[in-house]
């Protein structure tokens, strides 16, 4: 592990803070602390070494989705929302806003750490290969280019921005361009995690995401398509 990484710990509740920095300095992670979503968007900008944010979403004044919202555009570090609000639309309003995981209070201490790695881990990988040479730094597929270095996408030489888990879907896709995936195969080989039932929601809401930013027409979609029974595909390139 790298003990240096950082992990922003977002709540208003004291309490839950000391929980989560024990647990995770326990691990060598360097822990820091906001009590509210304001203090989260100033650290996140005067702090570029943060790795990953866990952000409570009800907190008073700013909410952890509307400090989501506004930490984006300063910071890619992946957002683990932390909750006590488990419905299925609380998760799909924390994946709209820009949130990469969500864990519901009260959680296990082999749950969080377990959030936490694999985030951490998909978040380094992506940050060494942004820094590295990459052989092909341009895909084109139809009328967009996606940018491999840069993790966005352009039509007509507008960008497009992407966030991390939807950068790393849609390069699975494409580099399994031809053959569809589903959902279970997309969330283990980019989250490598242990796919469970509830990931098939979270696979379709980030989909549903980068439909809406890359498809002329995101009802009838021709980039990333739905095969029927099979999983969604990006058709040879």
């Amino acid at each position: 592990m790298n003990f240096t990484q950082q992990i922003l710990v977002v709540d208003d509740d004291a309490d839950i803070r000391e929980v989560l920095r024990i647990h995770l300095e326990n691990k060598g992670y360097l822990v820091t602390e906001s009590t509210n979503g304001e203090e989260a968007i100033s650290a996140v900008a005067n702090n570029p070494e943060i790795d990953l944010i866990i952000l409570d979403i009800m907190m008073p004044g700013l909410s952890g989705i509307d400090a989501c919202k506004k930490i984006r555009s300063l910071s890619s570090a992946p957002v683990l929302f932390l909750t006590a609000k488990s419905k299925e639309s609380d998760k799909k309003s924390a994946y709209e806003n820009g949130g990469d995981d969500y864990l519901v209070k009260p959680f296990s201490q082999a749950e969080l750490l377990m959030k936490v790695h694999s985030l951490l881990r998909r978040y380094v990988i992506y940050k060494g290969k942004s820094e590295s040479a990459i052989n092909v730094s341009e895909v084109h597929i139809q009328d967009l280019v996606i940018d491999t270095t840069g993790h966005c996408a352009y039509r007509e030489n507008q960008k497009i921005e992407l966030t991390d888990t939807e950068f790393m879907i849609l390069m699975y896709l494409v580099n399994h361009k031809g053959t569809p995936k589903d959902a279970q195969s997309i969330y283990e080989g980019v989250w490598e995690d242990q796919y469970l039932p509830s990931s098939t929601n979270t696979i379709m809401v980030h989909i549903l995401k980068l439909r809406k930013k890359l498809e002329l027409d995101s009802n009838d979609p021709t980039i990333i398509r739905t095969v029927w029974g099979k999983g969604y595909q990006i058709d040879e390139i």
